[in-house]
Order: C-alpha cells, then sequence, then structure tokens
C-alpha cells in the first residue's frame, strides 16, 4: 500500500506544470520596451540600436554592476557593484522588475536607482536575451 502511494504522489509530481522557462525570443520582444534608453552594440556589431540614456547592455551578463566605462551611474548601482555584485541571469531578471527594490535589499538599506522603469513580467526573458551578448550566460 505504502508503495502505491508512493507511485501516485510521484505521478502527480511528474504531472504538475513546469516553472517557466526563459525564452530568449520572447525576451527580445519585450526589449522593445528597453530600447528607448538602452542599446546593445558590442563586437563591432549593432544587434539593438537604441536609446543612450541608459548603459550599453552588450555583455552585462558576467558583468559587475555598474561597470561600463563612460557611463554614469547611480551611487547604489556603483556601490553594489563595488560589494560584489555581478550580474547574472537571475539578479539581472530582479532588479529590471523592481530596480529600487533590488538594490534596497542588496545594499541592506535605502537605495536609489537612475533607472525609474519596471518590467512587470517578462523579465526572466530579457535576462536570458541579454545572456545571448558576449558575456557568461
Amino acid at each position: 500500500m505504502k508503495t502505491s502511494a508512493a507511485l501516485a504522489a510521484l505521478g502527480l509530481l511528474a504531472a504538475a506544470p513546469a516553472a517557466h522557462a526563459a525564452d530568449a525570443a520572447a525576451g527580445e520582444k519585450t526589449f522593445a520596451k528597453c530600447k528607448s534608453c538602452h542599446m546593445i552594440e558590442g563586437g563591432g556589431e549593432t544587434i539593438v540600436r537604441g536609446g543612450k540614456v541608459g548603459p550599453n547592455l552588450y555583455g552585462i551578463v558576467g558583468r559587475q554592476a555598474g561597470s561600463v566605462e563612460d557611463y554614469r551611474y547611480g551611487d547604489s548601482l556603483v556601490e553594489a557593484g563595488e560589494k560584489g555584485l555581478v550580474w547574472d541571469q537571475a539578479s539581472l531578471a530582479d532588479y529590471i522588475t523592481d530596480p529600487r527594490g533590488f538594490l534596497s535589499d542588496y545594499l541592506g538599506g535605502s537605495a536609489r536607482s537612475k533607472m525609474s522603469y519596471k518590467l512587470r513580467s517578462g523579465s526572466e526573458d530579457v535576462s536570458a536575451y541579454l545572456a545571448q551578448f558576449g558575456g557568461e550566460s
């Protein structure tokens, strides 16, 4: 009897819906919301021609936060980078969802972010899309 109950439980687990897997193709479409401020340029090519209000996002995954040369970051993002924040897909997705909240949590107190836009959905997809360009995935 215990064996059949265990098998039934395993069957329910197998039938449970899988967690949302990041989709770089969907992230490319969602990135259209980001390109008013950000570009993706590197490796001798322009991947997405965008604004220059925000930093170039080429190679962001695997890069220390707040470290693109010639871009003037907010103090909180620079501090986070100095304290060891290196962007990976998960941290980037969390940041995109709520930049100020992410930095406040990371720094353990009040923080500010120059990025005021909050991407309410699709941040995992956008981070998967950005991971394709010049960084570590």
